[in-house]
């Protein structure tokens, strides 16, 4: 789920980032996206993009660094995930385990015990797909997939590698093709 927010938190301005000539607020707009843009927030909030930056009152200097460490008030927009919550995707990557789903701006595991009631198999091809052994019912690249979150295990410090998992085993969930085809 999307969701927009007013934070705080603190940005470290390196000394020769400060120049005579330049605004200190085109500075902190530029240091704030590279430092909280991409990443986990402290409430395992996904943060797309900042802005609106706002210093908050007169920056620090630490002895023996030379930066100003000062206080910036920003609107953020987040993604944020909560367990049990039911999301749709698309299907990004098929491997022999299953396959990954792109939700919002990360990738969730859907293992291939995950994916439906039936035994499944990966099989090769021009296009990597996934059947279902009895049902016969497929899933490749870029379907459209509901599941839902029943694992969250986030990596603050590298995003890429946080650990979410999928499972479409419950009524209401699974290809977005088989269940028009069930109604």
């Amino acid at each position: 789920m999307y969701m927009q927010a007013t934070m705080e938190d603190t940005l470290r301005i390196p000394a020769e980032f400060i120049r005579k000539g330049q605004s200190l607020n085109q500075r902190i707009d530029e240091l704030a996206s590279e430092a909280f843009e991409g990443k986990y927030d402290s409430e395992n909030r996904f943060v797309l993009v900042t802005y609106d930056h706002e210093p908050i009152g007169r920056g620090r200097i630490i002895h023996g660094d030379g930066a100003i460490y000062q206080k910036v008030k920003f609107k953020a927009i987040l993604f944020v995930m909560l367990e049990n919550e039911v999301i749709e995707g698309a299907i990004s990557e098929v491997h022999d385990f299953g396959c990954f789903i792109r939700i919002g701006p990360v990738e969730a595991l859907l293992h291939k015990s995950q994916i439906m009631d039936d035994h499944v198999d990966v099989r090769d091809g021009q296009d990597r797909k996934i059947v279902g052994r009895t049902s016969g019912k497929e899933l490749v690249i870029g379907d459209p997939v509901r599941s839902r979150i029943v694992s969250l295990s986030f990596n603050p410090a590298d995003p890429k590698n946080s650990k979410i998992g999928l499972t479409c085993k419950q009524p209401g969930l699974g290809g977005l093709e088989w269940l028009k085809e069930e109604r």
